[in-house]
């Protein structure tokens, strides 16, 4: 590792690791990433560099903000390192547990009319 990537990650309170070379268990995530930003971006033509550069921005907006991940909760990248994530959770349990309840209700008074 360079020193100056050291430094880096120093001052950014973080740490180092290596994952084993094309062993999709360890490099699992990212390799994901590649491949969905690649079926992605490779749909179109880019005809500058700057056109590709705005597009994969677009892209990783999107991918960090809007997409929600299975792997998370169905929960975007940014809820979870923003911690939203807990929130969301329990918001969306309550709505659920209430739609249930009015299922229910309406249910047993359709049942109750027959």
């Amino acid at each position: 590792m360079s020193e100056e990537l050291r430094k880096y990650l120093e001052e950014k309170g973080m740490g180092h690791t290596r994952g084993a070379a094309y062993h999709p268990q360890t490099q699992g995530k990212i390799e994901r990433f590649h491949r969905t930003m690649k079926n992605v971006i490779l749909l179109n033509h880019y005809y500058l560099p700057q056109e590709l550069e705005a597009e994969l921005a677009r892209f990783i907006e999107y991918y960090n903000y809007h997409r929600v991940h299975e792997s998370l909760g169905n929960v975007t990248p940014a809820d979870v390192y923003f911690g939203r994530r807990k929130k969301i959770l329990s918001e969306r349990e309550a709505i659920k547990r209430k739609t249930l309840a009015s299922r229910r209700r309406l249910n047993l008074g359709a049942l109750a009319s027959v």
